[in-house]
C-alpha cells in the first residue's frame, strides 16, 4: 500500500514537471519565433502545438489539455501585445486563440491509444505516435481556421486553401518531430530502467 502511494506521488510530481517543461518550451517557441518554420517566402509552418502533442502522448489527456490551455493563453497574450494585422488581432478572441487548443491533447491521446491498443510492439507504438500527432495537429488547424471563418476574419475560400495546403504538411512535419522526440525519450527511459534492474540483480 505504501509503495502504491509512493508511486502515485511520484507520478503526480512527474506530470507536474513534464507540464512545466512543455509549457516553458511553448513560450520559448513563440517568443523566439522558432515555432514558425518558413516553408517558402510568405508561408510558415507552425510547430507551436508540438509540446501539446508530446504532453498528451507522454502523460495523457489532462496534461495535454493543460499545455494546450497555456498555448492558447500565450497566443491570446501575444496577439494583445504585438498584433499587426486583422489576422493577428483575431486571436485576442479566446474562442479563436484558446478554445480550439483545448481539444488538441484529448484528440491526440484518443487516437494514440486507439492505434496502440494493448500492443507492446515498438513499431505499433511509433505508428500510434505519428497518427495521433497528425490527428491532434489537424484538429488544431480545422478548429482555429474554422473559428476564423465563423467570425468572418477571412473568406471561407481562403481558409479552405490554407487548410488544404498548409494543414497536411504541417501535421506530418509536427508528427515526425513528436515521434523523434518521444522515441529518444523511450530509449533513454528504457536505458535507465535496465540500469536500475541490473543494479538490483547484483544485490
Amino acid at each position: 500500500m505504501k509503495n502504491q502511494k509512493t508511486e502515485q506521488s511520484m507520478n503526480r510530481v512527474r506530470k507536474i514537471a513534464v507540464t512545466g517543461v512543455l509549457a516553458a518550451l511553448t513560450v520559448v517557441l513563440g517568443i523566439t519565433g522558432i515555432g514558425f518554420v518558413t516553408w517558402f517566402p510568405g508561408v510558415s509552418l507552425t510547430i507551436m502545438h508540438v509540446p501539446v502533442l508530446i504532453g498528451a502522448i507522454l502523460e495523457g489527456p489532462i496534461v495535454g489539455t493543460f499545455v494546450g490551455l497555456l498555448f492558447g493563453l500565450f497566443s491570446l497574450i501575444q496577439a494583445s501585445i504585438i498584433a499587426v494585422n486583422p489576422g493577428d488581432l483575431a486571436f485576442i478572441n479566446p474562442l479563436i486563440s484558446v478554445v480550439p487548443r483545448l481539444f488538441i491533447g484529448p484528440a491526440t491521446y484518443a487516437v494514440y491509444i486507439l492505434i496502440k491498443g494493448q500492443s507492446m510492439s515498438s513499431r505499433r507504438e511509433y505508428g500510434a505516435m505519428i497518427i495521433g500527432s497528425i490527428a491532434g495537429s489537424l484538429v488544431n488547424t480545422v478548429l482555429v481556421l474554422g473559428m476564423l471563418g465563423v467570425f468572418k476574419i477571412y473568406p471561407w475560400t481562403v481558409i479552405a486553401g490554407v487548410a488544404l495546403t498548409n494543414g497536411p504538411i504541417e501535421a506530418v512535419f509536427a508528427a515526425v518531430l513528436v515521434a523523434t522526440v518521444l522515441s529518444m525519450w523511450h530509449v533513454l527511459s528504457w536505458g535507465k530502467n535496465r540500469s536500475r534492474l541490473s543494479k538490483e540483480a547484483l544485490k
